[in-house]
């Protein structure tokens, strides 16, 4: 089983030749309204490579709450831990230039009322995985964190949008999943040397550290060994969602009992193809796609 706890929002995808630069206005291409949000992009991603998943999160009493839902619902996912927060359900802007590059505003809403309580003990066994992000309050996450810990539920911390994690919180995490810049920003928030930040969070905390590499795939550090794997040879589209869509396919191999390396060959091949798409949930692609094309991608290779 996983526990996705997390953000759900309307996306507003507006793609274009080019990003605005400040106060310039540019003629878009098309608009797309679709579902998003981290959470909720990554529960719909490990459902869709095959994960037995349960969203938990909050949307609005609005009428965009059933539009941030109903893909979920569509991918298998459980839904009945979604509550109604009192705000409106969250929203993203999402402009798309032709090369596939994007740039985000995010207005959180009823994602500020997610509450770690609303997931029951019963689902947090030694079988779950609990996986997080940071566009909810991050406090009710460390709440959850502890709760999770305690009773031997597995948990995957991916820290995006960047921000500081308390290192009790860092302490109880089995697999910390960031960027670049993600990894740096936790480092330094430690006083950690920053020309490797992967390595060095997985020898303070003993946790396995994922970073993201864009195109160029990921490398992942744990405390037996590392492995870096390349990114699927694309032609993007709209690259919004790709780290979610890793993360998820990550979480949902690594549920069905597949080692890091072959967990990170899949979550990378899925990523890729998440690429080719317009959009966020939209894109995410099914079991059958990925694994018809994990056999372009060469294995994960120790570092």
């Amino acid at each position: 089983m996983i526990v996705v706890f997390g953000s759900l929002n309307v996306d507003i995808v507006m793609l274009s030749s080019k990003l605005p630069s400040p106060g310039e206005t540019v003629i878009g291409a098309d608009c797309l309204m679709v579902a998003g949000g981290k959470g909720a992009n990554q529960a719909c991603a490990a459902a869709r490579a095959g994960g037995d998943v349960a969203m938990f999160g909050a949307v609005g009493d609005d009428d965009w709450a059933a539009q941030a839902t109903a893909t979920l619902a569509e991918a298998g996912v459980d839904i009945a831990g979604i509550g109604r927060g009192s705000r409106h359900t969250g929203c993203a802007t999402i402009m798309v230039d032709r090369g596939g590059e994007n740039a985000i505003v995010v207005a959180s809403g009823a994602n500020m009322e997610a509450r770690a309580d609303g997931v029951p003990d019963a689902m947090l066994t030694p079988n779950t995985w609990l996986v997080l992000q940071m566009e909810v309050d991050v406090a009710e996450n460390w709440a959850l964190i502890r709760r999770a810990r305690d009773r031997g539920a597995r948990i995957l911390l991916n820290v995006a949008p960047a921000a500081a994690v308390p290192a009790e919180a860092l302490d109880a995490v089995d697999i910390l999943v960031v960027n670049q810049i993600e990894a740096a920003m936790i480092a330094e928030s430690e006083g950690l040397p920053l020309d490797d930040p992967g390595t060095a969070l997985v020898t303070r905390h003993g946790l396995a550290c994922v970073t993201t590499l864009g195109a160029g795939g990921a490398v992942a550090i744990s405390p037996d060994g590392g492995w870096r794997i390349d990114g699927l040879p694309v032609d993007p589209v709209d690259t919004t969602g790709a780290g979610d869509c890793f993360t998820g396919v990550l979480a949902a191999t690594l549920a069905g009992g597949a080692d890091m390396p072959a967990a990170m060959r899949r979550a990378s091949v899925a990523a890729a193809l998440c690429c080719t798409v317009a959009g966020t949930q939209s894109s995410l692609p099914m079991a059958e796609a990925i694994d018809a094309r994990l056999g372009d991608l060469s294995p994960a290779e120790p570092v």
